[in-house]
């Protein structure tokens, strides 16, 4: 298993999406998802089949947040062009972990 890290801080248990398959699959078809999802390589995501709201992060090379947003099902985001990996997470994770634009993240098995 794989641990989502800011600053030596664990925020989250990791799922990581690293075929085409499972970053097109992504958190379509459940229920819920307690942890976050990093897909990699990823620019822009999209949340069609998706029964709950999602919070995303674009990060670049070295992990450091590009972008957040949340997403309702049915959206797509914007391309952030410096993307390397996209991590997912349900709606309200980023504020509960007071994720934001600047933090460097970093995983670790």
């Amino acid at each position: 298993m794989a641990w989502l890290v800011r600053d030596g801080e664990v925020l989250a248990a990791v799922e990581i999406a690293a075929t085409a398959r499972d970053r097109r699959r992504g958190l379509m078809h459940r229920e819920s998802f307690d942890g976050a999802l990093v897909l990699r390589p990823c620019r822009n995501v999209h949340t069609a089949g998706m029964r709950f709201a999602i919070d995303v992060a674009f990060c670049d090379a070295e992990g450091t947040v590009l972008r957040t947003s949340t997403l309702a099902p049915w959206r797509i985001s914007p391309i952030v062009r410096r993307a390397a990996f996209a991590v997912e997470a349900e709606a309200g994770a980023f504020d509960r972990w007071r994720l934001v634009r600047g933090d460097r993240l970093e995983l670790r098995a």
